[in-house]
């Protein structure tokens, strides 16, 4: 169980810090323009309170994203962090993922997984 002040939620994700790995997760239906990805990027820096973590990033509920909000995820969602799991599982989280793999080239190390236990096994060697 997670305690409130561990857990931190705004309109579009919610994060929590678990054996040394931060948890991302989209909230369903969410589309990441520029003002999403630098809320969400603001939020987790300030969350990490100057930490720097390996994530894991459950990015299913996305449903589309504009290039504005891919670029400032790629330029700055990478602050403080180690390395990236994403935990996709449909289509459409493959399209998205692949673009930005491919186009945005992320500056930490960062793979795609369909399963959340084989995202957590990536990580735990960056903790």
């Amino acid at each position: 169980m997670i305690a409130a002040h561990d857990l931190f939620e705004n309109d579009y994700a919610r994060f929590w810090i678990a054996d040394n790995i931060l948890f991302f997760e989209y909230k369903p239906n969410t589309i990441i323009d520029l003002k999403t990805a630098q809320c969400v990027v603001t939020d987790r820096i300030h969350f990490q309170n100057e930490r720097s973590y390996p994530v894991l990033c459950d990015i299913r509920g996305i449903i589309s994203t504009d290039k504005a909000g891919r670029d400032y995820l790629a330029q700055s969602g990478s602050i403080l962090t180690q390395a990236v799991g994403l935990v996709i599982h449909e289509k459409v989280s493959l399209t998205i993922s692949s673009f930005y793999l491919e186009i945005s080239k992320p500056s930490v190390p960062t793979k795609i997984f369909n399963k959340h236990d084989e995202a957590l096994a990536y990580l735990k060697q960056f903790i």
